[in-house]
């Protein structure tokens, strides 16, 4: 079992940087991929980004694909997701996941077996 805690949400004017981060509980959160999703109010939950075991390789969904980075730290049992130029459409829940075994970061959530609570982002002026 993988406990996922993410944080670093709150309250941002559009065009502003903003970097999430999430804690796992278990050093076994390095041998697999995580990712990021999030869920807008009204709306169904979607992928963000995401980074293979190895850090090596990254995937992105359009949405942001040019303004958000995924990384990783392996040492801290920790992944990162940097956002900049934010819009108000980047308003949501933040969540952090992990798969039971896959190694590198699909976009289906189904995938992912471990899910954090999410950190709230708020995009606005």
């Amino acid at each position: 079992q993988v406990q996922l805690i993410e944080s670093g949400g709150g309250l941002v004017t559009p065009g502003g940087f903003l970097v999430l981060s999430c804690t796992a509980s278990a050093r076994t959160f390095n041998d697999h991929a995580a990712s990021w999703f999030r869920q807008a109010p009204g709306k169904a939950r979607e992928f963000v980004g995401g980074i293979s075991a190895s850090g090596e390789y990254k995937n992105y969904a359009s949405l942001g694909r040019s303004r958000f980075t995924v990384s990783r730290d392996k040492a801290k049992n920790m992944i990162y997701l940097h956002m900049s130029d934010l819009l108000p459409e980047d308003t949501a829940l933040y969540y952090c996941a992990a798969p039971r075994e896959e190694v590198y970061p699909v976009s289906e959530a189904s995938t992912y077996a471990y899910w954090g609570r999410g950190t709230r982002v708020t995009v606005s002026a």
